[in-house]
């Protein structure tokens, strides 16, 4: 029982500064309406992460492709962490840093979105990533936790989670993208 009320409380205190960070308040507000303006320019949404990450940008996905909460056209969106084959070929031709950076290059176009989640902010493949999303023209976004890590740079959105703890930080994550995708939502809803 000391373990389940430790960890609600630790989750309680990390959303408690999140939800009172100007910075990130306005950073979300910034992000919903930076995918808003790409979708209404016919542009698409990339995400990308890895592990519990990897997760939570099919996640995100498919709540932009389907719906969340109203009937509205779908809006595209791609998870690049769902394809094995692609995955794998490069992971095997190239090295596993170009596993999302490859897929930006084949599909994406100036003016479409790079979502990239990392928890610290330094995973290889995203950094490499965000590298090729910035040289196509591509907005990018970044979720991650407190520092940013090497992907702070390379964003022009960041959202950094108040917490080093790997749980806290996704949950946050999460609990952010789904207001996003909420308030992309209602852009488009009839």
């Amino acid at each position: 029982m000391d373990l389940i009320i430790k960890r609600l409380n630790e989750a309680r205190k990390v959303l408690e500064e999140t939800s009172s960070n100007r910075e990130i308040l306005d950073t979300v507000h910034d992000i919903s309406e930076a995918i808003i303006s790409s979708y209404k320019n016919g542009g698409r949404v990339f995400t990308a992460g890895n592990g519990g990450s990897a997760a939570d940008a099919q996640h995100i996905a498919a709540e932009l492709v389907s719906r969340f909460y109203s009937e509205r056209r779908a809006l595209a969106a791609e998870s690049l962490t769902v394809n094995a084959s692609i995955l794998t070929a490069i992971a095997n031709d190239y090295d596993f840093e170009k596993v999302f950076s490859r897929q930006l290059e084949a599909n994406a176009r100036k003016g479409d979105i790079f979502w990239a989640i990392s928890t610290s902010g330094n995973s290889g493949n995203i950094i490499s990533a965000l590298k090729t999303a910035r040289a196509i023209g591509m907005r990018t976004i970044g979720f991650t936790g407190k520092t940013g890590g090497r992907a702070a740079s390379l964003c022009d959105f960041i959202i950094r989670i108040p917490s080093e703890d790997t749980p806290r930080i996704q949950e946050n994550h999460v609990i952010i993208a789904h207001i996003i995708c909420e308030a992309v939502e209602k852009a488009f809803t009839r």
